[in-house]
């Protein structure tokens, strides 16, 4: 399998994989989302609090508040060998805020809350989380750990994961009526007109809907578009917790063991 990166744009990375087949693909799709660990806030001691939501509408808008996330230096609660529910430093990360209306309505935000670890911080510093009135404040502590998607989407290190077929366009070889149909219906742009021809301007583009050969007033239609079997394109978003390469290569460290572990059972079951 060959992994080609075609961009990598901040928390977004698109790369080609050649060689692969839809199994695996999905299998690293689905590990992506659900079973690569990532840091987010699991519990809240209110301490103080006169603003018009509730504690459990604070602590909720907190656990959906992403993390940036260190893997190398915490250990999730089940591996860690505090075995406590209250957690340790080695697998848990206190976070407090502090805040209080004064002069007037005001907003506090993700910004706001102090790390004990300043590597564990929200990802963007103006996610609200509540709103203020004159004279109300509020003050907790809160507990951040490690935890995979499948418990809660909170854990999800990625918000987008997805990848499609490798697309394959053989637009027409001679001239047609010059319709054009086939270029402006594309929503995607795919096609373009050089040369009194239609040439492919972006193929990576394509998703496949085939409306540029339904479009075609040539039956059979003069342009082909078709997939690899073997390669795709591959979509990972993160939200901001794990940079996407991360996210990718522990994937395929947890795919790898999986399949390590099936196979030992396999053979005790033979």
């Amino acid at each position: 399998m060959k992994i080609e990166i075609l961009e990598k744009n901040g928390n977004s990375l698109r790369a080609i994989v050649r060689g692969a087949e839809v199994p695996l693909m999905n299998a690293l799709r689905r590990i992506s989302l659900a079973q690569v660990p990532c840091m987010a806030i699991d519990d809240v001691v209110m301490v103080d609090n006169s603003s018009i939501l509730q504690d459990e509408i604070i602590a909720h808008r907190l656990g959906l508040t992403p993390l940036k996330t260190d893997l190398d230096n915490y250990n999730t609660p089940d591996d860690c060998s505090c075995q406590s529910e209250f957690g340790c430093p080695q697998c848990r990360v206190t976070l407090t805020l502090t805040a209080e209306a004064t002069d007037g309505t005001r907003t506090v935000y993700s910004g706001e809350l102090v790390s004990e670890n300043p590597e564990i911080v929200p990802v963007s510093d103006k996610i609200p989380i509540v709103k203020l009135a004159k004279g109300q404040k509020i003050k907790l502590e809160a507990y951040a750990r490690l935890g995979t998607g499948k418990t809660h989407t909170k854990w999800q290190p990625v918000c987008v994961s997805a990848y499609k077929y490798y697309p394959k366009i053989t637009p027409p070889t001679t001239s047609c009526d010059d319709c054009k149909k086939c270029v402006d219906i594309c929503p995607k742009k795919v096609l373009d007109v050089k040369s009194a021809k239609i040439a492919v301007r972006d193929l990576h583009a394509c998703t496949l809907c085939m409306d540029c050969v339904d479009i075609c007033p040539k039956k059979p239609s003069l342009i082909k578009v078709e997939w690899e079997k073997d390669a795709f394109i591959l979509n990972l978003e993160s939200t901001g917790a794990l940079p996407p390469e991360r996210v990718l290569r522990e994937a395929t460290k947890i795919l790898k063991q999986q399949l390590k572990e099936f196979e030992e059972q396999a053979k005790v079951e033979i």
